[in-house]
């Protein structure tokens, strides 16, 4: 079985963990293996969230992501 989780750019998976991180805290929470996966899958959710917004932010004026 082939893995999917290959980022589609050089670079992408330092970023994400850069920002899942920076999400976390400002949600004033710590990921690792001692949390809940709410706690854990609430960082992930938020980063779905707001990388929703900034490409419906972005398309809305024309420009390409």
């Amino acid at each position: 079985m082939a893995n999917n989780n290959t980022p589609a750019a050089q670079g992408a998976s330092q970023k994400l963990d850069q920002f899942k991180y920076e999400v976390a805290n400002e949600m004033g929470l710590q990921l690792g293996g001692d949390r809940t996966s709410r706690e854990n899958g609430s960082v992930g959710g938020q980063m779905t969230k707001r990388m929703i917004q900034f490409a419906e932010e972005h398309l809305k004026g024309g420009s390409r992501i």
